[in-house]
């Protein structure tokens, strides 16, 4: 009887839903998480050109006139509408390697003329090293293993120039990486669904006119600070051409820390990546 009871007891209930153990990111990956860190939570664009300078210039891109303002504004979403058409269709599919240098001073040469001639030439030169740019950015994402006939990874490179539109008052928890990407999510979403079945980027969908917009609303911010850094005294003796090259470079910084979390997501899950960059954030203190 009491072995017939015993096998009757109810065995000990398990849940059908428990968490997999959490995959420890190797060495390797996890100096590679906190170089991704350092760089998409680091120094802003007037950080580095405060380093530049030898001295604070916080309050660059909030002297510019009005319309000078509004004039940036346009010309940065058309530059951004201009650079996704062109760019990405003319890299070899076959490449791996960023060939940044490259890149970096074919953009600061360009940039370096635009600031050279004053505003109106900057409007027009403004495409163009966004186009230049941007083809740097997707080589980057290239050789972290992206692929770039994917429209998803399209879009993510064009949000990278959507990541440096801070200034070191922003408030890090409201402008940090993945509150810039969460921002972003819906728009990419709606945009992915517009472009579903077309295995094309078309720029002139809705869904992602509205991402650029977002996108341009935040790069858009730092244009202007490259173009009041111009006309600072401070800077003129650095030259245009240092200013642009710390405009591609720090850009070319946020791509590699946005691939490279996007590489290590693909490989340990994106809650092991997130958990493992806010610990590594805290203790950079960032």
């Amino acid at each position: 009887m009491s072995q017939d009871l015993r096998r009757q007891e109810p065995l000990p209930a398990t849940t059908g839903h428990a968490a997999a153990p959490e995959v420890a990111l190797s060495d390797e990956d996890r100096e590679a998480l906190r170089q991704a860190v350092l760089a998409l939570e680091g120094p802003s664009y007037v950080a580095r050109l405060s380093a530049l300078a030898g001295r604070p210039i916080e309050l660059l891109g909030q002297t510019l006139p009005v319309p000078v303002s509004s004039l940036i504004s346009k010309a940065t979403q058309a530059a951004l509408t201009r650079a996704l058409r062109y760019a990405l269709k003319t890299i070899p599919k076959e490449g791996r390697h960023p060939e940044t240098r490259i890149h970096k001073a074919l953009a600061a040469l360009s940039g370096a003329m635009g600031g050279a001639l004053g505003i109106s030439a900057v409007l027009v030169e403004l495409p163009v090293s966004t186009t230049i740019m941007l083809r740097s950015i997707a080589r980057i994402a290239q050789s972290e293993g992206e692929n770039l006939e994917d429209s998803e990874t399209a879009l993510a490179c064009v949000q990278v120039f959507a990541l440096g539109g801070h200034s070191g008052s922003d408030n890090l928890h409201e402008a940090g990486y993945f509150a810039v990407r969460a921002a972003m999510a819906k728009s990419v979403t709606r945009a992915l669904q517009q472009m579903a079945g077309r295995g094309v980027v078309d720029e002139s969908t809705s869904a992602i006119v509205r991402l650029l917009a977002q996108i341009g609303a935040r790069f858009g911010v730092v244009v202007s600070q490259k173009v009041a850094a111009q006309a600072v005294p401070v800077l003129g003796a650095i030259g245009g051409a240092a200013v642009n090259a710390a405009f591609v470079d720090h850009f070319q910084m946020l791509a590699r820390g946005h691939f490279t979390v996007r590489r290590l997501e693909r490989i340990y899950g994106k809650g092991t990546v997130r958990g493992a960059y806010d610990r590594i954030r805290a203790q950079e203190g960032l």
